[in-house]
Parts: structure tokens; sequence; C-alpha cells
């Protein structure tokens, strides 16, 4: 058991948004959870994992490539 454990109101609040958004995530299996009880928490490396997965990175493109005349 090593990590942190978050709830909810945790989690939405790292993501900026309503609590209402990863209480679809969980319903919808689309994020690792755990019940305790009654009780549900998202461990916090499935919360860095599932950011990660839909990190969007850049586009590096050629500047010089780009200007050139067709």
């Amino acid at each position: 058991m090593n990590g942190r454990y978050l709830s909810v109101d945790q989690v939405a609040e790292r993501l900026g948004t309503s609590t209402r958004f990863p209480r679809r995530l969980i319903a919808e299996r689309r994020i690792t959870f755990v019940k305790v009880g009654r009780h549900v928490r998202i461990p916090e490396s499935a919360l860095a994992a599932f950011v990660e997965e839909r990190t969007v990175r850049p586009v590096r493109s050629d500047s010089r490539r780009s200007r050139r005349a067709a």
C-alpha cells in the first residue's frame, strides 16, 4: 500500500473540475479506484497516469520548411 489515496473532492480540486467529472470517470471505469466500505478513493499514481495518458505534446515544426514557396 504505497502512495497516497485521494477523495473525489481532492481529485476534482487537482483537476480543476467539479466533483461530477471524477465521479463520471469512476462510473465509466476510466480511472483506477479503490472502494473502502462506501468510500471511493483514487490512488495518486492512478491520477498521475490518467493525466499523463491524456497529455497532448506540442508538435515541433521546422520553421524553415513552412516558409518555402511551393
